[in-house]
């Protein structure tokens, strides 16, 4: 059982020595540090969302309006946080969101990230935008760390069962296949700068390493990259994808199986009699739909229509632990942390991923210990306030 609270008593003794955080602790000064360190190109694509980035603003405006009750005179001296989802221990309801293409940022990019959450009992959704394999992220992680693996489904079915049974081969205990990426957003941030890093070599490990991929090559990527990125271009996206080809998928895996960009009740429902084992509630963190309903407010609805059939994951918009705290009442069973740990990565890789990670452990744990909780199970809607 982590204390992940003592995290802020660590920084507190540090200073007695004269240390500060080397990583801002506040999350604009983070995000504005990052932003600094940044190559401008690499910012763009961090920062980029769909169009007037309106639904950017919208997730931030969500959990704004909601504002948590605590309750007091509890003994929460003694506190656990860890839990159990779709059959996968994690030390808190916390994940480290799928996020691609993570070497525009640090040369170490997905392992790095990989270490930092198995130092922390934190599950990796490893994306199929990796710049590393799904083989290495695993292996940087060790045998023993949680980790699941998101599945951009290809318009080659072959491809795609590759892809599932290399993640079920190195570990990865569940597959969320990503629905709402058919097709790109449109991204004026990066359209403006006409720089797209798989044009460049970045995030097609898992495509040209994979023995599928490589059969309809007629050199190796090596040899002929050009002609690999343009098989990689042909291929990666599916907008025929419908809610029959589900179907096998579940012939192709015995792991659990999600949907990750579900924003609407009666996908929900759909998922749960289709056999699914859990979603995301994700708008892909603004990148996709200008003025999409903000995740948060997706949340509840969904959670209330299929919520005790499927597991119930969160994502978009995630700053902090009140932030943690907040989805988790609205019937997550766990949350997703996105561009915050990105965040951390560019600044200082590894411990950067780690720092950023224990700082919102530790405000969750924090302010679980101030609303009277001490374990997930007893968050739920009444810990905030009428809307």
């Amino acid at each position: 059982m982590a204390d992940f609270a003592d995290y802020y008593r660590e920084i507190y003794l540090r200073g007695l020595g004269g240390e500060t955080p080397a990583i801002p602790v506040a999350v604009a000064d983070l995000e504005a540090r990052a932003r600094a360190a940044m190559d401008q190109r690499a910012a763009n694509y961090v920062w980029a969302g769909a169009g007037s980035e309106a639904t950017i603003r919208a997730n931030a405006e969500a959990f704004g309006r909601r504002r948590i009750v605590p309750r007091m005179l509890r003994d929460v001296a003694t506190r656990d946080l860890s839990t159990e989802v779709l059959g996968t221990a994690m030390a808190a309801p916390l994940m480290l969101a799928p996020i691609g293409v993570q070497v525009v940022v640090h040369e170490e990019g997905e392992l790095a990230s990989a270490r930092a959450a198995a130092a922390l009992g934190v599950p990796m959704i490893a994306s199929s935008a990796s710049h590393f394999s799904l083989e290495q992220i695993a292996a940087a992680g060790g045998a023993e760390a949680p980790r699941w693996f998101q599945l951009y489904w290809a318009n080659d079915s072959e491809l795609v069962a590759s892809f599932v049974g290399r993640a079920e081969r190195a570990g990865y205990e569940a597959i969320v296949v990503t629905v709402d990426t058919f097709v790109p957003g449109w991204k004026p941030r990066d359209l403006q700068q006409a720089w797209l890093p798989f044009l460049n070599g970045m995030g097609v490990a898992n495509y040209f390493e994979d023995p599928v991929f490589r059969a309809g090559l007629e050199k190796t990527p090596a040899e002929d990259q050009g002609a690999a990125t343009g098989h990689f271009l042909g291929v990666q996206a599916n907008p025929s994808l419908n809610w029959d080809d589900l179907a096998a998928l579940r012939e192709m895996t015995s792991l659990p199986i999600l949907l990750k960009g579900i924003q609407h009740a009666d996908d929900a429902r759909e998922a749960a009699q289709r056999g699914i084992d859990g979603l995301v509630v994700s708008n892909h963190g603004g990148r996709q739909v200008d003025g999409a309903v903000a995740s948060l407010d997706a949340l509840a609805p969904i959670a209330a229509a299929v919520g005790d059939e499927l597991a119930i994951l969160f994502d978009s918009g995630v700053r902090g632990g009140a932030d943690v705290l907040k989805a988790l009442a609205l019937g997550a069973d766990a949350v997703c942390l996105g561009r915050p740990y990105i965040w951390g990565l560019a600044l200082e890789g590894q411990a950067g991923v780690e720092t950023v990670l224990k700082m919102v452990l530790a405000e969750l744990d924090l302010t679980m210990a101030l609303c009277g909780l001490t374990r997930p199970a007893e968050i739920g809607p009444e810990l905030l306030a009428p809307q």
